[in-house]
């Protein structure tokens, strides 16, 4: 079977990043009636191109199929919308938005984001990614959002150019994803699944945008999912806005440390692997000390780790989550089962998996109660480790 073609620039891939094995859609949680029927797995490997640096997976299944039924809820996270708050309150004040202004955000997911937006008086609108987002959208936009969605689109180059054709000439466009080099090296192999075409340097992201005439002109680095960047883009012709010096600073380190090299990421999987044979050291032994593990959330990471690392409910008797949608249903390929939180307090088991880990801080801050009865933390990811 030949290797697939770069999804940005048609190249021939011949280079990983790491291979996780076969993994069911990771958001695709499932009813009761459903865990006794076929589940389709798909291959989890990660390429790289070596002339773009676009780092990428196949696509197995239509985005239209992933998307169709999608239980991820941004509102669930008290520390997301505190997040989503901020950026509003900043992107406002630094553009100058006001009620003559015009906001759009691509992939709304549940309006967390927009409300603040609506809230200070200023329109906006929320509409899916498309090729043709500038005739979905009426007019011409002063900012767009795209706020994790780089990553789940397939096609790129009909998104970014989208983007490009819906902005104003002097409009601005901020972007987060998740940052590939927070990903090496923070070991977040969990934030791998089929729903995430991409993973994105800076590198590769100049390089993109810049094919469909959009110049990104500073960058932030941010704490969200593991530690994301946040992009701001405008229309090359508008001179303006030179490139500032924090991306001048992350492109240089992006290629200190080797971006632009394949051995970089080929170097990866084996701390993957190491990972993987620590995580279920550690389960062994609390089971076979009889110990009674339970999980918190019902992320796509999760579900990634759980079917890379083979933990089934020989191992995690039963996970929790904050989003409802998620109750009396059970994770894919594991089928271990969801339940609300408060199944945590009636069960008190001894250790709680945090499958979210990039949220453990407020996790660990709702579930302190649960110290009363001796209950300790797993936290996995960048090391396994128990708090």
């Amino acid at each position: 079977m030949s290797a697939p073609t770069c999804r940005f620039c048609n190249t021939r891939l011949a280079h990983t990043l790491c291979d996780l094995g076969m993994s069911p859609l990771c958001e695709s949680i499932l009813a009761a009636d459903d865990t006794n029927q076929m589940e389709p797995f798909y291959p989890l490997k990660v390429w790289v191109c070596h002339h773009c640096l676009l780092v990428q997976l196949e696509q197995y299944v239509s985005a239209e199929h992933i998307f169709t039924e999608y239980a991820y809820f941004s509102a669930f996270s008290t520390a997301w919308l505190e997040h989503a708050r901020t950026y509003v309150a900043m992107i406002t004040d630094r553009l100058g938005l006001g009620a003559g202004s015009h906001v759009i955000e691509l992939a709304s997911n549940d309006g967390y984001l927009l409300q603040y937006f609506v809230e200070r008086g200023i329109p906006a609108l929320g509409i899916e990614p498309a090729a043709n987002v500038a005739e979905a959208a009426g007019k011409r936009a002063d900012l767009v959002i795209g706020n994790n969605v780089l990553a789940q689109v397939p096609d790129v180059n009909s998104f970014v150019a989208g983007i490009a054709a819906v902005l104003t000439p002097t409009g601005t466009a901020t972007l987060e994803f998740p940052h590939l080099q927070r990903l090496i090296e923070g070991n977040q192999f969990d934030t791998i699944y089929h729903e995430h075409f991409g993973y994105f340097s800076l590198l590769a992201v100049e390089t993109i945008f810049a094919a469909h005439g959009l110049t990104i002109f500073d960058v932030e680095e941010l704490w969200t999912h593991g530690g994301s960047l946040r992009i701001y883009a405008r229309p090359a012709a508008d001179a303006s806005r030179p490139v500032g010096p924090r991306v001048v600073e992350l492109r240089a380190r992006e290629e200190a440390i080797g971006f632009r090299d394949m051995a970089t990421y080929a170097r990866f999987e084996e701390r993957v692997r190491e990972t993987k044979r620590r995580i279920l050291e550690l389960l062994i032994t609390a089971k076979r000390a009889g110990k009674r593990i339970a999980g918190y959330g019902a992320p796509g990471k999760g579900n990634t780790l759980l079917n890379y690392c083979g933990i089934r409910t020989d191992f995690i008797d039963f996970t929790v989550d904050r989003n409802p949608y998620k109750h009396g249903r059970f994770l894919p390929g594991t089928h271990i089962p969801c339940f609300a939180p408060d199944k945590i307090d009636a069960e008190k088991p001894d250790y709680i998996f945090i499958l979210p880990w990039n949220l453990k801080d407020e996790i660990m801050k709702q579930l302190a109660h649960t110290r009363a009865w001796g209950a300790k933390f797993i936290v996995p990811i960048p090391e396994p480790q128990i708090v």
